[in-house]
Parts: structure tokens; C-alpha cells; sequence
């Protein structure tokens, strides 16, 4: 089930992108990686502004994140594709079989990193733990492409470029980069833990309490407190 939702966005994304041509597609793949990037850093301050301002029951604690994650990345994606088209409103002519070549090349790219991001954004998603054949492991996913963890590979993506090219100075914010020590009283190192922090809250939103003792059925009230968003989301 899950690798038919990536294999239908891969595909629905490539035959879009790559109908907008050669030098569209490129500017879409573009946008669609830097839009990515950004909504990655901003997301989680735009859940907790969201949050604080818009509504606060512990439902909607566990909607923002997702909500957040999707729209801005729906918005940046218009707006840089929207600039890009003023900055290059006819396209330059070129060889057929290399406008062929690149206009499906970009377009199955910007499904692959589409697909990514969309599965990452299932992390945050204010569903049960484990839901038709995804999972926080990717060794627990039904089907070869959820297996191979294209979302943690896009999370570790994000955080290698906000540790080196968009960090700001030695000690500015890394995506994901809290620290702990591996033992207690060793060194501190960046341990990411964006996958196993949402499975958790999800693990906590649907776990299921002891039954009631006149009745016996199971309650599915979240539990425990309000989840915690990391603090050192990454500025560009």
C-alpha cells in the first residue's frame, strides 16, 4: 500500500513536471529542492506559532506539524516557480533528444525528492505509529522503495546542508542536531532524532490505556503531555 502512494507521486509528479519542458522542469526541480530545505527549517516554528495562536487542544498540537510541513512547502514551491518564470520567460532552444532527455530526467528527480519530503512529512501526521505499511524504520515498511528510507535519506540530506553550507558560523543551529553523550560523562555528538520523536508522540496520541474496569473497552485518548518541537531549527 505505501509503495503504491510513492510509485502514484513519483509518477504523477514526472509527468507534470516534465510536460512544462526542458528548461521548466529544471527550474521546478530547482524549487522544489530549495522549497524543501526551507520548509524542513521553518515548520516547526510555524507549528508552534500556529499552536499558540490559532488553537491549542491537543488535537491540534498533533495537526500543526503536518499542516505547517505541506503548506510551506506548497508556498515556496509557487513562489520560487512563479520568480523563475519572470526571470526567464521564454525558453532557450535546444537539441530535441537533449530536451527529451532533461525534461524527463528533471521531472522523475523532482517526483523522487517530491515523494521524500511528502513521506518525511508523514512523520509528523497525527496518525497511529505504524499505518498502511509505513513505520518510523524502514526495515518495518512493506514494499522495496518504503524500505530503503527515502525519507531518512532526505532527512539526512537536510541536515548535512544545514551543518555545512547554510549554517551560520561554527556554532550556529543545524537541523535536527540535538546533542547527547553516547554513554554518561562521554563527549557530546549530534544525535538526529526527528524520526524516533514523532514516533513517539504518535506512539503516545494513539496508545492505548488499561481497560476500564466496569467496561472493557479501550480508550485512545492521547496521553502524557503536550509534545516539545526542537528549538534549533536552522535559520537561512
Amino acid at each position: 500500500m505505501l509503495d503504491l502512494f510513492l510509485i502514484a507521486v513519483i509518477g504523477l509528479v514526472t509527468w507534470c513536471v516534465a510536460s512544462d519542458g526542458a528548461w521548466g522542469a529544471a527550474f521546478t526541480l530547482i524549487s522544489v529542492v530549495i522549497s524543501g530545505l526551507l520548509a524542513m527549517s521553518f515548520f516547526e516554528a510555524m507549528a508552534t506559532f500556529l499552536q499558540q495562536n490559532v488553537a491549542n487542544s491537543v488535537g491540534w498540537q498533533h495537526r500543526w506539524d503536518i499542516i505547517a510541513l505541506v503548506g510551506l512547502f506548497s508556498v515556496f514551491v509557487f513562489g520560487l516557480r512563479t520568480a523563475t518564470e519572470q526571470i526567464l520567460p521564454v525558453d532557450i532552444e535546444i537539441h530535441g533528444m537533449v530536451f527529451d532527455i532533461a525534461r524527463w530526467a528533471c521531472g522523475f528527480l523532482t517526483g523522487c525528492v517530491t515523494m521524500a519530503i511528502l513521506l518525511t512529512a508523514l512523520h509528523t501526521a497525527p496518525l497511529p505509529r505504524k499505518f498502511v505499511g509505513f513505520a518510523p524504520e524502514p526495515g518495518n515498511r512493506g514494499g522495496p522503495i518504503g524500505q530503503t528510507g527515502p525519507d531518512l535519506k532526505w532527512l539526512g540530506y537536510v541536515h548535512r546542508m544545514t551543518e555545512t553550507a547554510f549554517r551560520r558560523g561554527i556554532h550556529g543551529p543545524i537541523f535536527d542536531g540535538a546533542t547527547f553523550p553516547f554513554y554518561e560523562g562521554g563527549e557530546f555528538r549530534v544525535l538526529p532524532s526527528f524520526p524516533i520523536r514523532y514516533a513517539s508522540r504518535r506512539d503516545r496520541y494513539y496508545g492505548s490505556a488499561p481497560p476500564a474496569a466496569g467496561g472493557g473497552a479501550i480508550s485512545t485518548a492521547p496521553r502524557g503531555p503536550a509534545p516539545t518541537r526542537s528549538s534549533d531549527a536552522p535559520r537561512f
